[in-house]
C-alpha cells in the first residue's frame, strides 16, 4: 500500500476506533496485537492482523457496531468460541483489500426457552454446553451433547457451519428461523426477523426485545419452519446409498443463517429440543476386521426399531497418541468438567502470548509444560479399555436408549461368537471415560506436533463423509504418501460414515502439498469433504457454496475468502 494511503487509512481507522468505544466502552475494543492474539489465531489453522477486536454486550451494541464496520467499507469476521479447526473464523494472511474487524460475540449469552422447552431461542454467544445444561433441568436435550460441547463450542457456529456432531439421530446443525443482519446491495446493513416471533418497532427494539426473551405466547408462530432436519434419521438408514450421509457443502441443509458461514451477522437462531434419554448403555466394542465393525454398522441401522444415540470409532493408534498428548486436556474435563475448559485454553493462549516476549522460551512452551505435567497425572483410563487396545486395532463406543439395551446386547453376543471381535457393557463411569477419551483423540494431534517440532512439519486434518455404501471404509494410503507421514489419527462419528483424519507430516515435507496429494484418493472413492467443519480457509469450496454465499453477501463484506474464493469487495475476480 502506498504511503499516503497507509496514512490515510490509519486516520480513517483512529476515527473509526474512536466511534466504536463510544458504541462498547474502550474496554471492549481491543487494538493492541498482544490483546488480539487470541482472537487472531485459529484453534487449529488461521492467523492474521486485524484493525481491532469488538467485543459488544448487548444485540443493540452487535447492530450498531456491526453497520458502522459494513457500511463504511470494513471487513467483518464474526466469530464466536474460535474452536472451528478451518480458519473460518480467524483472518487468513494479510492480504485482504480493506481493513479488518473481527466481532466476537462471546459476551452475548443468552438462552430462552419457549414452550416449555420444546424449543429455544439462542443470542450468539451461547455455547452448546450452556444450553446443554439448561436443558438437562427439565429433561431435555440439545442438537448436539459430545464433543465440541466440551470445548466452549457456540450454538450459533455450529448452526452457521452446519455442523454434525456424534448423535446418530439428529443430523446437522439446521434451522430455518433465525433473526440477522444482512447487507444489501445499497451498502446498508439490514435486520431480517425470520424467527417466526412477532416484534413490533425497529430493528433496536426487536433487539433488545430479543435480548431479553419475553415473548408473548401469542406471537410465536409454531409453524414458522424446521428447527432440526426430521429428515435425517431415515436418510442416515440408507445404507445402500451411493452418497455421503451428511457433508458440508449438501445445499439441502442451507437456509439463511443455517450454512451461513458467517456471511451473515447472526443475533439469534430459533431450535427444537429433544427428550433426554434416561438410563442409556455404552457397549465398548473391539475387532481387528474392518469389514466386521461395517456388518455391525449396517445391522443397527436397519434391523433395530431405534437408532442408537451414538457410535464413535477410534483407532488404535489414535487410541495411544490420545492417551499421551490429551492426558491433561482429558484430566481437566473428568475432574473439573467442561464448564472451565473454555477458560482453560483461554489462560493457555494468553501465556503464549506472554511467552512470544521472552526469545529464550519455545514459541510451544505452553504444551510443553503441560505435556510434563501430565506425567504425573494418575493413569486415566479404565483397565478394560487398556486390555481392548492390547487386543483390537478398532474400536467401537455403542450409546444406545434403555429400551434398546438388551436386543443390542443380543445382537453384540451374536456377532462377536460369529467374528473375532468382542465387547463388554460399560458401567456408567467407563461409558463417560470412553467418550471422553474419544473426544480427547481431536487435539492430541495438535499436540504432539508442538512437543515433536524438529521432527514434525505440521498437520493435515481431513474431516471426510464417506458413502454410506462404502465397505471399504478404512483409508490405505499410496506408499508415496504414506512415506510422508508420521503417525496417522483415525477416528469418528462411524455410523454416519463421517472420519476425521489427522496426519502428523514429517519434517520437510510442504503439508499443504501432502494433502492436495491425497485428496483425488477420496475424490475417487466419492466422499465428500469437508463433513462437518465448514470449508474454512483450507478447502476449495464447490461452485454452488460459492454462489450461495455471494447471494447471501452481495458486497462480500462478511468473512471474504472463505472457501478460497475471492477476498475483494464486491467479488470481483482476483486478476482485475
Amino acid at each position: 500500500m502506498p504511503a499516503s494511503l497507509k496514512g490515510s487509512s490509519e486516520v480513517n481507522n483512529a476515527s473509526l476506533i474512536h466511534s466504536l468505544r463510544a458504541i462498547l466502552g474502550a474496554r471492549h475494543v481491543l487494538t493492541k496485537p498482544s490483546a488480539t492474539y487470541r482472537f487472531r489465531k485459529g484453534f487449529r489453522f488461521g492467523m492474521g492482523n486485524v484493525v481491532a477486536v469488538l467485543q459488544p454486550g448487548s444485540l443493540v451494541e452487535l447492530w450498531r457496531a456491526a453497520k458502522l464496520c459494513a457500511e463504511t467499507g470494513r471487513v467483518i469476521i464474526m466469530q464466536a468460541a474460535n474452536t472451528g479447526l478451518t480458519g473460518g473464523s480467524t483472518p487468513d494472511g494479510n492480504d485482504y483489500d480493506r481493513d479488518v474487524v473481527i466481532i466476537s460475540t462471546n459476551r452475548l449469552d443468552g438462552i430462552h426457552l419457549i414452550g416449555k422447552g420444546r424449543q429455544v431461542v439462542c443470542l450468539p454467544g451461547s455455547t452448546l454446553h450452556d444450553l446443554e445444561e439448561k436443558l438437562a433441568a427439565i429433561g431435555r436435550e440439545p442438537h448436539s451433547v459430545i464433543g465440541s460441547s466440551c470445548i466452549g463450542a457456540s450454538v450459533l457456529g455450529g448452526v452457521s457451519n452446519n455442523s454434525g456432531g456424534a448423535l446418530v439421530q439428529r443430523g446437522p446443525a439446521f434451522t430455518e428461523m433465525a433473526l440477522f443482519g444482512q447487507m444489501g446491495e445499497d451498502g446498508k446493513l439490514h435486520l431480517v426477523n425470520h424467527l417466526g416471533i412477532r416484534i413490533e418497532g425497529n430493528p433496536e427494539q426487536i433487539l433488545a426485545a430479543v435480548q431479553s426473551g419475553q415473548f408473548l405466547e401469542n406471537a410465536i408462530d409454531w409453524k414458522a419452519g424446521r428447527g432440526h432436519d426430521e429428515n435425517y434419521a431415515t436418510h442416515v438408514r440408507d445404507v445402500d446409498a451411493d452418497t455421503p450421509a451428511r457433508f458440508n457443502a449438501d445445499p439441502n441443509r442451507w437456509y439463511e443463517a443455517a450454512g451461513c458461514a458467517g456471511k451473515l451477522v447472526v443475533f439469534a437462531v430459533r431450535l427444537d429440543t429433544f427428550e433426554a434419554n434416561k438410563n442409556p448403555a455404552v457397549f465398548y466394542i473391539g475387532t481387528n476386521s474392518t469389514s466386521d465393525l461395517e456388518d455391525l454398522r449396517r445391522h443397527a441401522l436397519t434391523h433395530f426399531d431405534e437408532l442408537p444415540i451414538a457410535g464413535e470409532y477410534l483407532h488404535r493408534d489414535a487410541f495411544d497418541i490420545a492417551e499421551k498428548y490429551g492426558k491433561d486436556t482429558f484430566a481437566v474435563i473428568r475432574y473439573f468438567g467442561t464448564k472451565y475448559l473454555p477458560k482453560f485454553f483461554s489462560m493457555k493462549s494468553r501465556f503464549d502470548v506472554f511467552a512470544q516476549k521472552l526469545p529464550f522460551l519455545s514459541d510451544h512452551f505452553s504444551d510443553l509444560a503441560m505435556q510434563v505435567l501430565s506425567h504425573f497425572l494418575p493413569k486415566q483410563l479404565p483397565r478394560r479399555m487398556c486390555e481392548y487396545r492390547d487386543r483390537f486395532e478398532h474400536h467401537l463406543m455403542l450409546k444406545v436408549s434403555a429400551p434398546m439395551t438388551a436386543p443390542v446386547r443380543t445382537y453384540l453376543g451374536q456377532w462377536a461368537s460369529g467374528t473375532g471381535g468382542a465387547f463388554f457393557e460399560c458401567t456408567p463411569e467407563e461409558g463417560k471415560l470412553a467418550f471422553l477419551h474419544r473426544f480427547a483423540a481431536a487435539g492430541a494431534a495438535v499436540r504432539y506436533r508442538a512437543i515433536h517440532t524438529k521432527t514434525a512439519e505440521d498437520i493435515v486434518a481431513l474431516d471426510v463423509a464417506l458413502r454410506r455404501n462404502d465397505r471399504e471404509w478404512f483409508e490405505v494410503l499410496p506408499k508415496e504418501i504414506e512415506d510422508k507421514i508420521i503417525v496417522k489419527l483415525y477416528y469418528g462419528h462411524f455410523f454416519c460414515h463421517v472420519m476425521h483424519q489427522d496426519y502428523v507430516i514429517k519434517k520437510g515435507y510442504n503439508a499443504m502439498q501432502v494433502e492436495h496429494d491425497m485428496l483425488p484418493g477420496l475424490d475417487a472413492r466419492g466422499a465428500r469433504y469437508p463433513a462437518e467443519h465448514n470449508v474454512g480457509h483450507l478447502y476449495k469450496a464447490p461452485d454452488e457454496m460459492v454462489a450461495h454465499y455471494r447471494s447471501l453477501d452481495p458486497c462480500n463484506c462478511f468473512n471474504p475468502g472463505i472457501g478460497l474464493a475471492t477476498k475483494t469487495r464486491n467479488w470481483v475476480a482476483e486478476s482485475v
